[in-house]
C-alpha cells in the first residue's frame, strides 16, 4: 500500500522533473483534457503552453525551452519565466551576455 501511495505522488509531480516530455492519459471518447500543471480545460486537439513552460496538447507536454548546459566558467544561467528561456550572462556583470556552446532540450 505504501508503494502504491509513493507511486502516486510521484506521478501527479511530473511536471516538476523537467525531462523534456510526458504523457497524459486521455480516456477514448474524450472531447477535452485538463493540464495537470494549471489545471485548466482544452478542447481535444488543441496546444497550449502552461505556466511551466511546457507546449502541450491533450495527450503529452514537453519542455518548450532549450537549457544552456556548456558555456564560459565565468558565467552563470538564469531561467526568465516571462520568456520562458534561460538567459546566460557574466557572473560579475549580469548586463553582459555569455555565448552558449551547447543547449538540451527543445
Amino acid at each position: 500500500m505504501k508503494c502504491l501511495a509513493l507511486a502516486l505522488i510521484l506521478c501527479t509531480q511530473l511536471h516538476l522533473l523537467h525531462g523534456g516530455c510526458y504523457g497524459m492519459g486521455v480516456l477514448p471518447d474524450a472531447t477535452h483534457c485538463q493540464d495537470i500543471v494549471d489545471k485548466t480545460w482544452h478542447a481535444f486537439g488543441s496546444t497550449w503552453r502552461n505556466s511551466a513552460c511546457q507546449d502541450c496538447t491533450c495527450t503529452r507536454c514537453c519542455d518548450g525551452y532549450t537549457t544552456p548546459v556548456r558555456f564560459p566558467d565565468d558565467c552563470m544561467k538564469e531561467f526568465d519565466n516571462e520568456k520562458c528561456e534561460y538567459k546566460v550572462f557574466k557572473m560579475t556583470d549580469p548586463s553582459q551576455p555569455c555565448p552558449i556552446f551547447g543547449a538540451v532540450g527543445k
